[in-house]
């Protein structure tokens, strides 16, 4: 498959490397949170006309103006924050935010939290929403909400076989066992149980067929749930298993093969969105062609969550 060439892998991951024991950790480009694209946005009147502000991870940048956004500086680093119009209406949402962790030293702050919108100045809507990033690239303008993950260029060109994912992490959870309901249409809902900060790595071989369709078999896997408030854990390896997982117990929802209408989306070689079909797991010894890296402060159905759930993120890279 002739993937657009221009993406290198060389130009998504950084030759830093870091020494954590006696492993090699390659830095995942811009994983250390310390540069961000600030992006100022005017949304329409109808919703109160403000200027909103934006962040991205990238070379330190100002844009503004209501401009889609295509990640800079070959920052393979995407997020959940987003200039929408939609109907004519321009709106935007951002929950993920550069965090001073120490004087001189950002990291990455993903947060559940709830967007109000009032329309015209008299109807008063709340939605609740989750911060996450990933690798890849979101589509802008976002002018429908239907089909999310079209929307989602999902995972990065990527051939090696590392052997954890390592960052360093925070989780602030309130102490609370329920999760709020409020899409912005009726009241909001209280949900038994307390969501939680989830990240998770899939390794993917991909191939085209000659109608563009996209198809994968999971190569690596690796995730973890964060359900409870931690300190700073520095280094944190998260293994990554290769070949079929399922082979070795129950595989939790999130870390499923992705088919169906549960497909991640990625560009063919026409630069169609088009979704990418796991069709199942590969051999142990397979090699990669994309990996997907996503971190969310939520891990529930869409305008599902607890707020005030906030993941915090830094020094992002691969273990070999």
């Amino acid at each position: 498959m002739n993937y657009k060439k221009h993406i290198l892998l060389s130009a998504c991951f950084a030759s830093v490397a870091m020494t954590v024991g006696a492993q090699t950790v390659d830095r995942i480009k811009y994983g250390d949170f310390s540069q961000w694209v600030t992006r100022n946005v005017k949304e329409s009147a109808i919703i109160g006309g403000k200027t909103k502000t934006l962040y991205e991870v990238g070379p330190t940048n100002t844009i503004n103006g209501n401009k889609a956004y295509r990640n800079l500086g070959g920052s393979p680093w995407a997020t959940s924050n987003v200039y929408a119009k939609v109907s004519g209406v321009t709106k935007t949402s951002n929950a993920v935010y550069p965090f001073e962790r120490a004087a001189g030293n950002k990291c990455a702050k993903l947060c559940t939290q709830i967007e109000n919108v009032k329309v015209l100045g008299l109807i008063n809507m709340d939605v609740m929403v989750a911060g996450s990033m990933f690798l890849g690239e979101m589509i802008e303008p976002i002018t429908s909400t239907k089909s999310p993950y079209s929307k989602m260029e999902m995972g990065v060109p990527f051939t090696k076989r590392p052997k954890a994912l390592v960052f360093d992490y925070k989780v602030d959870m309130p102490n609370v066992d329920y999760r709020i309901k409020s899409s912005g249409f009726g009241s909001k809902k209280k949900i038994p149980g307390r969501d939680e900060a989830v990240v998770f790595v899939y390794l993917q071989r991909r191939w085209e067929d000659a109608e563009g369709n996209i198809h994968a078999k999971r190569v690596g896997t690796g995730g973890k749930l964060f359900s409870s408030s931690s300190q700073w854990v520095n280094g944190f390896k998260l293994p990554v298993t290769y070949g079929d997982i399922s082979a070795k117990g129950s595989v939790p929802a999130y870390l499923k093969l992705r088919n169906g209408s549960n497909s991640y989306y990625a560009k063919n070689s026409k630069g169609k969105m088009v979704p990418v079909v796991e069709e199942g797991w590969d051999d142990a010894n397979a090699t990669p062609t994309h990996a997907i890296v996503m971190f969310s402060a939520g891990n529930g159905d869409p305008y599902v969550g607890t707020e005030g759930l906030t993941l915090y993120v830094d020094n992002v890279g691969f273990q070999y």
